[in-house]
């Protein structure tokens, strides 16, 4: 498991993982916040359900998709967060709008 080696100070906000409160670093990746988790994970497969966590850190590799402020198959890697932000890791295989 990561861990952050400083105190946010005035630049914690507050952001939702699954409807929990989480805090974060403005500037910092939603993909770094999820890995601080107790489960690390983003998203499980579509075929066997296993679960995947952030791993390139830098959009190549698409293991950190999420569903962020009900928006779906966002990378997480490359998406700062915001204070409010909802984030909910996607759950096997994702629909496809009209």
């Amino acid at each position: 498991m990561f861990r952050k080696l400083h105190d946010p100070g005035p630049q914690a906000v507050t952001i939702f993982i699954d409807g929990r409160p989480v805090a974060a670093e403005l500037g910092e990746s939603v993909a770094a916040v999820l890995l601080r988790q107790q489960e690390g994970w983003s998203r499980t497969t579509p075929v066997s359900q296993s679960p995947r966590a952030p791993y390139c850190m830098m959009g190549v590799c698409f293991e950190c998709l999420v569903e962020i402020d009900g928006q779906g198959s966002v990378q997480s890697c490359l998406t700062p967060v915001a204070a409010g932000m909802r984030i909910a890791r996607q759950q096997g295989r994702r629909s496809l709008s009209a």
